[in-house]
């Protein structure tokens, strides 16, 4: 079954169960409350006959009596203990209630509705005293027809209110399951024809609005459109990747063919063949690595976060580079900082920025490491050729370089930046770039400090 016809049928189900369960509620509420009010009445009819018998005098006859307190649907009677009747009189009409109510003798005062003939009738029995001195009971029944007749009428209007009420019930339900499945429904044809068509597409939103409907709408075309970025930026990845792996497996293929023909002839290229296949070789190698480093996110990302003096991890990545490369670079630090973080990851974070200043400048770099209010600052400044003002933002995207040329100068891939933002973000850090092309770069990295309690 649909969901659309899931949602039509019980809430519909759930509507009219409802409806008759009110109407249910209202007639025995107003039955019970009519009944009990009559049997009252007839009660205060009894007590008001006993009244009667016990003023008049003994030369009246009880019947008499009787006569005048005896109810207009009803009959009075007498019953003393052992089930006679010392006095019987019932209205005109009533006539059978005199000639077939049976005579008992209940032993103690009783008010209760009785069914006789298919109609509710009020019968009370209360005991007292007769004349000649013994325990008898003054004995009410009373026929509720127009109290019956009024009950059955509104049951019928009950029941007819409860099918015309169903009408409106069944139609809203069916707008109601409509309205919801609308935008399942458009979901649905949305994905049916993104797979068909191979392109990714939205759900037209009539307005804006804050329920959930509208909503879930607005976040499935947020998700297209997360999907439509993260399928353009994969062909992008795969194409730069590819091209990136072309290049050196197209000069190792050349060197070895060069190799192949002449090497035995030229014995002087060998040197030369060998060197560049193994360049090549360590550049596939390092792409390799790094494009491994960047897919596997889940097991990559796993921290070890531990208390870490950043200054002492900065001065250690500083004096590596002054060895390693033979360059000048200046180290300034003010107070101890100490952070929280994963220590190689922060290594490899400060080897990606600082060989970053080495390949583009030959000027003098500058690290610092400082404080400011709750944030340890560690700055990265290099004067070398600077960065466009117009490419800023595009310097943290995989493979984009600002200048494809130099690539086989510097041996970058153009993922360097990449990794290092995303190093950033999962420490809780931030890092931003500010440079002046021709003038230099400054890279600035920010780390939440350890509270000091």
């Amino acid at each position: 079954m649909k969901l659309r016809n899931k949602i039509h049928l019980s809430t519909s189900v759930l509507f009219i169960c409802l409806l008759l369960f009110i109407n249910i509620s209202i007639y025995l509420s107003f039955s019970k409350m009519m009944l009990n009010r009559e049997l009252e009445r007839t009660e205060a009819e009894a007590k008001q006959a006993i009244n009667g018998i016990n003023q008049v005098g003994a030369g009246v006859e009880i019947e008499a009596i009787l006569l005048a307190y005896v109810p207009v649907n009803g009959m009075l009677q007498i019953i003393d203990s052992n089930g006679n009747r010392g006095g019987a009189v019932a209205a005109p009409g009533q006539q059978n209630l005199r000639e077939e109510w049976p005579a008992i003798f209940q032993q103690k005062e009783i008010k209760k509705i009785v069914e006789y003939d298919k109609i509710p009738h009020a019968f009370v029995s209360i005991p007292m005293i007769s004349r000649e001195g013994e325990v008898v009971e003054l004995q009410v029944t009373e026929s509720l027809v127009a109290t019956a007749e009024m009950l059955n009428t509104l049951k019928l209007v009950l029941i007819v209110v409860s099918i015309i009420a169903t009408i409106p019930v069944v139609i809203s339900s069916r707008f109601l399951s409509n309205f919801i499945t609308r935008p399942i429904t458009s979901m649905i044809e949305t994905m049916r024809d993104i797979k068909e068509s191979g392109q990714f597409k939205r759900i037209p939103l009539e307005r804006k609005s804050n329920d959930e409907l509208y909503l879930m709408g607005d976040t499935f075309n947020n998700m297209i459109e997360l999907l439509e970025v993260n399928y353009e930026k994969q062909g992008q990845f795969i194409s730069n990747a590819s091209h990136e792996l072309k290049t050196p497996l197209t000069v190792i293929e050349s060197y070895a063919s060069l190799l192949k023909r002449r090497g035995k002839e030229q014995p002087e290229l060998l040197a030369e063949s060998v060197q560049a296949i193994h360049s090549e070789a360590i550049r596939m190698k390092d792409l390799t690595q790094q494009l491994l480093m960047l897919a596997r996110h889940e097991e990559q990302w796993l921290l070890e976060v531990e208390e870490i003096n950043l200054n002492e991890v900065v001065e250690e990545v500083v004096r590596s580079f002054q060895k390693a490369y033979n360059r000048d670079i200046e180290w300034h630090q003010s107070t101890e900082v100490i952070i929280k973080a994963d220590l190689q990851k922060l290594k490899q974070l400060f080897y990606i920025i600082i060989d970053n200043a080495r390949k583009y400048s030959e000027e003098v770099i500058s690290v610092s490491v400082t404080k400011s209010q709750d944030q340890a600052i560690v700055k990265v400044i290099d004067r070398g050729i600077g960065i466009p003002k117009a490419e800023l933002e595009k310097v943290f995207d995989r493979f984009y370089r600002v200048d494809q040329a130099r690539s086989r100068k510097t041996g970058g891939f153009g993922l360097g930046l990449s990794l290092a933002k995303e190093l950033v973000d999962v420490m809780g850090a931030e890092i931003t770039l500010e440079s002046v092309e021709g003038l230099g770069t400054t890279v600035t990295i920010c780390f939440p400090l350890v509270s000091s309690h």
